[in-house]
């Protein structure tokens, strides 16, 4: 079977995290992705965060599996002449520079119509029109300018990041969508068209239930929250699903940072709780047997059950819990992630040979399709496809060295 995406052209001229998870979502659906870089350095996480000197970064083999790597300075004229034509050719050109960069380049969105009326032209950016527009964005300010640190924590505590990277990833799973529904218009029409994602946006979009819950809090105070009191907006909540059906997060044994269940108290697994945890009389008495009742006293609710819990390991306490059909996820840690047995056998975390840093483990695609495989490959070193990609694009071997010798590459 063929890919998805074969034959579909992407040049990407992201770096960092955002922009690099789009276009290796491309990359992994079959899309040819030519990540281009400046000449030297590249895109700056090949040197962030390294754990062995002078090798590529994981922060950026972890964002850059399956793409071709050419190095071409925007700043030369004849760097810029080579750009054109890479432009002209390609379905779907990807950035996300600050705001004015591409266009201080020489290529504002108008010229790229012009040099392609078919091209895609994909950019995320801190903040739509308005008010924020010039300012910079990284992922934790898009949690806090999207509504996420302010419900993310316990009462009592400081607004909170999310470990989950929802600004930045976040937006570039957005972005994947957008481009995917432009590509799509094309084949109807011919043309292609401008394709935006704001991180503060897509942050919100993925907070939407905390707008619903605002709108709630006008009626009156949240009893699905297990806060005491109400302020004017939706307060942290601490591990509260606040959806309809209620849960925690539980100890268990043996104590560790990481030795937690999440439990949700769905009305049909009350019965079967009440009976683990010892105490059946509770299924029927009228304190505790509907979740009206339930709700005033969550907190008591889930100490009893954590008096059970923090007698078993998460595991025994998963296989418990999943055998009445309540609904449960044990805390994983990023070294239980990594080392799980099923996830590698699913490919959501595979691992893949680098010539310079040997072998790591990564994550997979989480898109799967059933008539387009993807096998995981290595990130690209810096500039390793340029020969290959310009002479794709119609340059000789001796016009390749010339420009490299000018400084156009």
């Amino acid at each position: 079977m063929g890919k998805a995406l074969e034959g579909i052209r992407v040049l990407d001229m992201t770096h960092v995290q955002s922009g690099p998870s789009s276009t290796q979502i491309l990359a992994w659906l079959g899309a040819d992705v030519i990540k281009l870089e400046a000449p030297g350095q590249g895109d700056i996480t090949r040197g962030q965060l390294r754990d062995i000197p002078d090798v590529d970064s994981l922060y950026f083999t972890m964002l850059n599996a399956n793409k071709r790597s050419i190095t071409l300075n925007m700043k030369h004229e004849r760097g810029k002449e080579i750009f054109t034509k890479l432009v002209s050719e390609v379905d779907i050109l990807v950035e996300n520079f600050g705001p004015g960069v591409v266009e201080r380049f020489g290529f504002p969105w108008e010229r790229l119509q012009e040099i392609n009326s078919g091209l895609i032209y994909a950019s995320i950016k801190g903040f739509g029109p308005g008010r924020y527009a010039n300012f910079k964005a990284y992922e934790v300010i898009a949690q806090a300018m999207g509504g996420s640190m302010s419900t993310t924590g316990f009462e009592d505590g400081p607004p909170t990041a999310t470990g989950a990277q929802i600004g930045d990833s976040g937006s570039g799973i957005h972005l994947v969508a957008g481009i995917l529904a432009a590509l799509y218009q094309r084949s109807r029409t011919g043309r292609g068209q401008r394709v935006q994602v704001a991180m503060q946006d897509a942050v919100l979009n993925l907070c939407r239930v905390k707008l619903r819950d605002q709108q709630r809090l006008e009626h009156g105070p949240l009893g699905e929250y297990p806060n005491e009191s109400f302020g004017d907006s939706v307060p942290r909540s601490g591990n509260a699903s606040g959806g309809g059906q209620p849960g925690w997060a539980v100890r268990c044994a043996p104590g560790g940072p990481n030795d937690y269940i999440y439990v949700i108290i769905q009305p049909p697994g009350w019965k079967p709780i009440t009976e683990l945890i010892g105490r059946p009389e509770l299924a029927d008495d009228p304190a505790w047997n509907t979740p009206q009742v339930r709700l005033s006293k969550l907190d008591k609710a889930f100490a009893l059950i954590e008096e059970w819990t923090e007698k078993h390991t998460k595991w025994e306490v998963m296989e418990k819990l999943n055998a009445h059909n309540i609904p449960c996820g044990p805390i994983l840690s990023t070294r239980e992630l990594i080392e799980d047995e099923t996830l590698a056998a699913l490919g959501s975390v595979v691992e893949v040979d680098h010539p310079e840093r040997g072998r790591y483990k990564t994550v997979g695609n989480p898109l799967k399709l059933s008539d387009s495989h993807v096998d995981v490959g290595r990130s690209p070193l810096l500039g390793e496809h340029t020969q290959d990609v310009l002479g794709e694009f119609g340059y000789t071997s001796e016009q390749v060295d010339e420009l490299r010798a000018a400084g156009a590459i």
